[in-house]
């Protein structure tokens, strides 16, 4: 156990302002649950590869950077390339009850028999999460050091089900007022949409601030995010106040529209 506080007391020493904001932060350490931990209250999340050939494509495209000091290299891992941590400047980022579903589909979900709940389904939605992407990054180390997370309570998920079938869901690492949004996907048009409206609900409701989308672009912006920089994003993940979880009950879908 010594040897995992020492790895997450590395990402804690660790100054994410002065890592790049358009390329990985660091690379190497471990998954473990402290260190998971660690890493989201930086601002940092993980992005591993999913074999030899994409390790050799980090060490040769960030190689030089790490060399010169300007990303860093944490201990724990033979092969440091394997596991990146990124931190993007400006960070995507959604005021918890602020999730954008546009009038059209409020008014379908007025009607729906939809209804949502919050880590009912963990590892579903996990799993679903994984299925078909390309590149493989939600590795089953990661999957499994997230399921570890859920169990100690700060990875959460949230879920939209028709009748008993899940057909969408999000879900993501809680820190503070803070909820770090790492994957969703979807089996109905708009299921996936409607999970994070449904989850940021939720963690408002609880308290929470703010969505981290992680990665900017034209869907998470539909969603209703803002780019906010990281300086700002790290004042956030600090602020006063302890972790928040979403109550999970089931509710209808209908009072989000």
């Amino acid at each position: 156990m010594s040897g995992v506080r020492g790895l997450a007391a590395a990402f804690d020493a660790l100054d994410v302002r002065l890592g790049p904001g358009d390329g990985p932060v660091a690379f190497g350490g471990g998954l473990a649950p402290q260190e998971l931990l660690a890493a989201y209250r930086r601002g940092l999340f993980p992005l591993p590869v999913a074999d030899v050939y994409a390790s050799a494509y980090n060490e040769a495209l960030y190689g030089g950077a790490v060399e010169a000091g300007e990303v860093a290299l944490l201990p724990g891992r033979e092969d440091p390339y394997e596991l990146a941590w990124w931190s993007p400047d400006p960070r995507p980022v959604i005021a918890a009850d602020g999730v954008r579903l546009g009038s059209r589909l409020a008014r379908r979900l007025r009607r729906s028999a939809w209804w949502t709940s919050a880590d009912r389904a963990f590892g579903q939605v996990l799993e679903a999460c994984r299925q078909g992407r390309q590149p493989v990054w939600l590795t089953e180390e990661l999957a499994a050091a997230l399921a570890r997370l859920h169990a100690l309570g700060a990875a959460h998920s949230g879920e939209v089900w028709e009748g008993e079938e899940l057909i969408g869901g999000v879900f993501g690492v809680a820190v503070g007022p803070v909820l770090s949004l790492d994957s969703m996907f979807r089996r109905r048009p708009d299921a996936s949409r409607v999970a994070v409206a449904d989850l940021g609900a939720r963690f408002g409701a609880a308290g929470g601030r703010l969505l981290d989308a992680q990665w900017d672009g034209p869907h998470v912006r539909s969603l209703g995010a803002e780019p906010m920089a990281r300086t700002r994003y790290l004042a956030e993940l600090s602020a006063a106040g302890g972790d928040v979880s979403p109550d999970g009950a089931a509710l209808p879908v209908a009072r989000l529209g």
